[in-house]
């Protein structure tokens, strides 16, 4: 039987038999590419014992490809319409596999819980606005995800996978690496999208990975990443004193081993999770001062 992929005619078919018209503001720019679905789920590494956890699969350019090579999937889309009708698009194209499908329709950032076994594996094309805090989340909720590929604009992309002191190593580097490790394995045109946007895209391996060692929470690390980048110039002595005392964090720096003049682009997740498990608990937020009458 035929692998049932998409080409650029079928996409703007059904998009007009939808009604849609796709969406900026949610960054729906569908593969139209046929190679190019083969390429990703090459490179995802998908098995046949794999249950895929898909975010956004829209028109289901993807979708198709996934059920071709995994035990199950489940698709998370928030546009209604779309949601809708992706069950009917896959009977029509993977008939023998359309009852591996489960579309859910909801926003993957509010998703807690799933149905049928546990994800293995997250396969997505996540718009620039949403991708680091979809795919965070996701790596989060989900401990089952072993790894997956994630498609995003190629800068996101870049700093996805940015080692301590590169120059684009930032929040979402840090973050990432509490889960897992990313790794670039290859670029996007523009030119395989329906509409054509402005910028390429990049393609992300994920590997899970054990968190770093010590007694600090996800939370408290995170916190203290916040806080190193909420004023990347500074040194960490000066940018961590915004939130906690400075006394605190020098003896807490002093005790993780971290030199004070060091800034926050030069650590590593292991590092910040040394500190933060030094600082302790999070304080809360200063109260901002109110104006004399």
């Amino acid at each position: 039987m035929s692998d049932g992929l998409l080409d650029a005619s079928t996409v703007r078919r059904w998009a007009d038999q939808a009604g849609l018209r796709p969406s900026k503001r949610r960054g729906q720019n569908f593969v139209v590419d046929a190679n190019t679905v083969r390429r990703i789920v090459q490179a995802a590494e998908i098995s046949p014992d794999d249950v895929v956890l898909e975010v956004g699969p829209g028109l289901g350019s993807l979708t198709v490809g996934l059920l071709g090579a995994a035990r199950a999937v489940v698709a998370v889309e928030i546009e209604p319409v779309l949601a809708q009708r992706l069950p009917q698009a896959m009977a029509e194209r993977r008939p023998d596999r359309a009852d591996r499908l489960t579309v859910l329709q909801g926003d993957a950032l509010e998703l807690t819980d799933l149905p049928g076994p546990p994800p293995t594996q997250l396969v997505a094309n996540l718009p620039y606005n949403v991708s680091v805090p979809v795919l965070l989340h996701a790596l989060a909720e989900f401990p089952s995800l072993t790894g997956g590929l994630v498609m995003v604009q190629l800068e996101v992309a870049e700093r996805l996978t940015a080692p301590p002191g590169s120059k684009v190593y930032g929040v979402p580097s840090a973050k990432l690496a509490w889960h897992a490790q990313a790794s670039r394995v290859g670029a996007v045109p523009a030119s395989v999208f329906w509409p054509r946007p402005q910028v390429e895209s990049g393609l992300v391996r994920l590997r899970r990975q054990p968190h770093p060692s010590g007694p600090a929470s996800r939370a408290e690390v995170f916190a203290v990443i916040d806080a190193a980048f909420a004023q990347r110039r500074k040194m960490l002595r000066s940018a961590l004193a915004a939130r906690w005392p400075s006394c605190q964090v020098q003896a807490a720096l002093a005790q993780a081993g971290i030199d004070p003049a060091a800034r926050g682009e030069t650590l590593d997740v292991a590092q910040y999770a040394r500190l933060a498990a030094a600082l302790g608990p999070v304080p809360p937020p200063t109260a901002p001062r109110r104006p004399r009458d």
